[in-house]
């Protein structure tokens, strides 16, 4: 198992952990996925454990056009002509012993997948994880006064039951694969079970999403059984909803697609 880069900063051990995963990038419209894996990790005693340089899994420097090779390279910020901050992508580990929960802040990687993923199933053994959760998202056609659509994903049989009794659906989902479509598969090999839980989310809007990511926090603080405050998120929630439906109201056009789409929601909640 490839894991030179690998930096580990502490020694926790965790009795059959669950280990919380966000990445940035691919599956985290309306920063669904780091927005709520930040939130569950709110008001706890955290210890960092460990960290993957990331030098050798990122492209820095795409050829092509400027708004191209912008997606790539890392964001800076000029105060008065001094650099005052440069965000590199950081990949760390993190844990709360007390209640037997490891998260990973992390970007999904460019390159050399496999050596990443060595590096995630590292870091859970050595720590006691037995059990790996993502978080993502999508855009698609649930609209914005709605609750996001809740799919799926996971590592054996028997845990279908369990997502089942959460009501999220099971994905019937084919095209492009994300790193944690990788980790799944690989999954079961380490002595791992693996979640996926990813939120259909309005694909018309772009930013931060408050109302999915307090319905993915609601959803995920049941399956964990972990209280969680929801009182902030809801009150953002409720203030971005207005807003957003205010932005939506000065476009006749996109007012009548909304519409249709609350009414296409509607109907197939009445359907099922």
């Amino acid at each position: 198992m490839a894991r030179s880069q690998l930096e580990v900063r502490s020694r926790v051990r965790l009795n059959r952990g669950t280990m919380l995963l966000a990445l940035t990038g691919w599956m985290d419209g309306g920063l669904v996925s780091t927005g709520t894996v930040r939130r569950m990790m709110e008001n706890r005693d955290l210890v960092e454990i460990a960290r993957i340089e990331p030098d050798p899994f990122y492209i820095y420097n795409f050829p092509g056009s400027m708004e191209i090779a912008a997606l790539f390279r890392p964001e800076v910020k000029y105060d008065n002509g001094i650099v005052t901050r440069l965000n590199m992508p950081t990949n760390i580990f993190y844990a709360d012993a007390a209640a037997n929960l490891a998260f990973f802040l992390g970007r999904e990687p460019n390159l050399r997948w496999q050596e990443f993923a060595d590096c995630i199933f590292g870091v859970a053994g050595d720590t006691g994880v037995t059990r790996i959760i993502f978080v993502g998202s999508f855009g698609g056609t649930v609209p914005h006064t709605r609750e996001p659509r809740m799919f799926a994903s996971v590592s054996h049989a028997h845990l279908r039951q369990t997502m089942a009794d959460h009501g999220l659906r099971l994905s019937e989902y084919e095209g492009p694969a994300s790193f944690s479509t990788l980790l799944l598969a690989q999954a079961p090999a380490h002595d791992i079970e693996m979640l996926s839980l990813v939120a259909e989310i309005p694909g018309y809007l772009q930013g931060i999403n408050p109302l999915s990511i307090e319905a993915v926090t609601r959803r995920l603080a049941k399956i964990l059984n972990q209280p969680v405050d929801l009182d902030a998120l809801r009150r953002a929630s409720t203030e971005w909803e207005i807003q957003v439906t205010e932005a939506v109201e000065k476009d006749a056009n996109l007012a009548a697609t909304v519409r249709k789409l609350e009414e296409q929601y509607d109907n197939e909640l009445i359907g099922e």
